[in-house]
């Protein structure tokens, strides 16, 4: 239940859904969103609702977000013992890319995932797309260049470390030129950078994440059982200055 004293914010993560997604037959009445709880963004944001209404209208975006419908309804399959899903992300980034009819891919991949982004180019090349990939060490710059400190490196001090490079990834897609751009475990922050300068579609194949070969979902899942029970302990708010313990 919302807590009146808070802020009112949009927050579905803490609703059924019941209103926005029911399950109902079609001819039976839509929910009325009267209905839905205070902090429900279609309650909070009407005028939003209705440009983005607007947007799906424009004839390239109605055919693009029809083609992702489509995919997301392949991917599931009807069966005498119920419905049952069908294909890893990999296939469906195959199958979305042909949908659109994409020819050029790019990647964008960590350095830490150089043999994951060899096996992902030649399976779309074997798919019979062009692929372009960026890894993220390009350029060469040093991480003196963002003020990272001899004591802040990984390899520790008095070693020579590059930068990750997000900015030129995305800057190196762009002038490829490339139909749809492919992140592959970008670090968080850096995969950030890499959204904001990217200027062409681009999806997600893979997250970072180091300890949990890149599934950080593993870690939601385990957060109730004693070996991960600290990712519930509550904290003081974050703020400006704040550091954060995570142990």
């Amino acid at each position: 239940m919302h807590n009146k004293t808070e802020r009112l914010k949009s927050m579905c993560a803490r609703c059924s859904g019941d209103i926005c997604y029911p399950f109902i037959k079609a001819d039976q009445p839509m929910p009325e969103v009267e209905k839905a709880p205070s902090f429900c963004p279609m309650k909070r944001f009407p005028e939003i609702i209705r440009r983005g209404e607007e947007e799906y209208r424009k004839p390239a975006i109605r055919e693009f977000a029809r083609l992702a419908s489509v995919q997301e309804f392949e991917c599931y399959e009807h069966t005498p013992d119920g419905l049952r899903t069908k294909y890893p992300r990999l296939d469906e980034l195959i199958l979305f890319a042909q949908k659109c009819n994409y020819n050029k891919l790019g990647i964008a991949f960590c350095f830490g995932l150089n043999n994951e982004a060899l096996l992902l180019t030649e399976i779309l090349e074997r798919k019979g797309f062009d692929v372009v990939s960026v890894r993220c060490k390009v350029g060469q710059g040093l991480k003196e260049l963002i003020g990272i400190k001899e004591e802040e490196k990984i390899a520790g001090p008095g070693n020579v470390e590059v930068m990750c490079n997000p900015i030129v990834q995305a800057e190196v897609l762009n002038a490829e030129e490339v139909d749809l751009a492919i992140m592959l475990g970008l670090c968080i922050g850096h995969d950030t950078l890499f959204m904001k300068y990217c200027r062409v579609p681009m999806t997600v194949l893979a997250v970072k994440d180091r300890v949990l070969a890149h599934n950080p979902l593993a870690a939601l899942y385990l957060s109730k059982a004693p070996y991960y029970g600290r990712m519930r302990k509550r904290l003081d708010k974050v703020g400006k200055g704040k550091k954060v313990k995570i142990d």
